[in-house]
């Protein structure tokens, strides 16, 4: 199982490129489903999470192609063609380590009028259940079940498509989002979803939905209304992923802690004002492009209380490696985990390398040190590998890393990305 050595204390400069986004990349994959064209998309990730996605897709019948746009070594562009698929089902044995598979649950209904998919696996961050994904699709005509560990879902008696209907979630779910908003594209009339995720990865599936000839109002809001369409048809052109504002929120805390000058590009700062304005207020310089950002960090970063919630608050996603850079800021934090019940395991991780926390319920006090030390930590989850690598790009002496597979899910290449801006950092096999 491959590992990260880290030799912290170095100052990191120049640029790097983020990239595409994880969490716009799986539901736009799955979206592919919707239609019987290759539907092409570029600057996808070469994430585990994605490998997955295309796993199965390929179980589904669908072709996945993966080649470079530009001619280079980079193969950031993927065909699939889901004209000729020969199975409904989506095994346990593929779903089990990716939660993001339920995905395909919304696409697979609405085109074919059946789906069998297991429940998912994932990171144990804490509960996420589907349903309210079942909740809507029930709203919709569809008759679900879960029985031996999968849910088995066909639309009504004598119904040849889903039917519109007004949905209000129990809370903002991402997922639960995508999975309707792709289900109600084919189903007949209109729906409504109230409550809506407003994430931008929410956004960037609408669009590429109405490219392929979708009717979605309220892009960004959240009410989402729908008129269904027949048919759904490839895009024109190739879709571009989104930059992942998560990746790039990860680099700027990673340069806030370790100090540094550091350029961002292909990026978007609007997907990020909320950790913009705390890193700012961390005494982080930051300047913005359409683009670009370029942070610059000197000296020890100023202590920042913050909470968690739903977009446009500050994302549950960065709330481990903000942690981290309170780690070793000057004062204290309070940092408020509003989403997620179970993730402060990196908690007890950071405190092997020094960090001073105390965590209460769902509240976790930092008290900033001048420095941590070096020492062997494990990865949890996705975001608590990040917060490690973090903590150990400013730790004294040696830091290792071990179970980085989570961190392969969601980012790409980090440690070689990290080299190029001068960090000491290497992957051990």
């Amino acid at each position: 199982m491959d590992k990260l050595l880290i030799r912290g204390g170095r100052r990191l400069a120049g640029e790097i490129t983020i990239s595409g986004a994880k969490n716009a990349a799986l539901p736009e994959l799955c979206a592919a489903l919707l239609c019987a064209e290759p539907v092409t998309f570029a600057n996808v990730p070469k994430l585990q999470d994605v490998s997955t996605t295309l796993k199965v897709l390929r179980h589904l019948g669908a072709t996945a192609e993966r080649k470079s746009s530009d001619g280079g070594e980079r193969d950031d562009e993927v065909t699939i063609d889901a004209g000729q698929l020969v199975t409904r089902e989506a095994p346990y044995d593929l779903v089990k380590t990716m939660r993001a598979s339920i995905l395909v649950l919304g696409p697979l209904l609405a085109r074919f009028g059946e789906a069998r998919v297991s429940l998912p696996g994932g990171c144990a961050i804490g509960s996420r259940p589907v349903d309210q994904h079942i909740k809507g699709l029930q709203a919709m005509g569809a008759n679900i079940v879960v029985e031996h560990g999968y849910i088995v879902a066909k639309t009504g008696p004598g119904m040849s498509r889903l039917k519109g209907a007004r949905i209000t979630t129990d809370m903002v779910t991402v997922t639960g989002t995508e999975n309707l908003l792709m289900a109600a594209t084919l189903a007949e009339g209109e729906t409504v979803l109230e409550n809506a995720a407003q994430e931008p990865e929410v956004t960037d599936l609408a669009v590429l939905l109405n490219a392929m000839g979708a009717r979605i109002d309220g892009l960004g809001t959240g009410r989402l209304r729908i008129q269904g369409v027949e048919a759904l048809h490839a895009p024109k052109v190739a879709h571009p992923i989104i930059p992942d504002r998560i990746e790039c929120g990860t680099f700027l805390c990673a340069v806030a802690a370790a100090g540094g000058d550091v350029t961002l590009r292909r990026t978007r700062a609007d997907h990020l004002d909320t950790v913009l304005d705390k890193l700012r207020e961390a005494g982080v310089q930051l300047e913005c492009g359409e683009d670009w950002i370029r942070v610059c960090a000197e000296g020890r970063p100023k202590a920042v209380s913050f909470r968690t919630s739903e977009y446009p608050a500050f994302p549950t996603d960065m709330q481990a490696q903000f942690m981290a850079v309170n780690c070793i800021a000057e004062g204290v934090s309070r940092v408020t985990e509003t989403i997620f019940e179970n993730r402060y395991m990196h908690v007890n991780e950071l405190v092997r390398l020094g960090a001073h926390i105390a965590v209460d319920g769902h509240t976790a006090i930092v008290e900033g040190i001048p420095r941590l030390s070096g020492a062997t930590v494990m990865a949890t989850d996705l975001r608590a590998s990040a917060s490690l690598v973090i903590a150990g790009l400013v730790a004294e002496g040696e830091t290792r890393v071990d179970r980085i597979y989570h961190l392969d899910r969601g980012y790409d290449r980090m440690e070689v990305k990290l080299r190029a801006l001068g960090a000491d950092i290497e992957r051990i096999k």
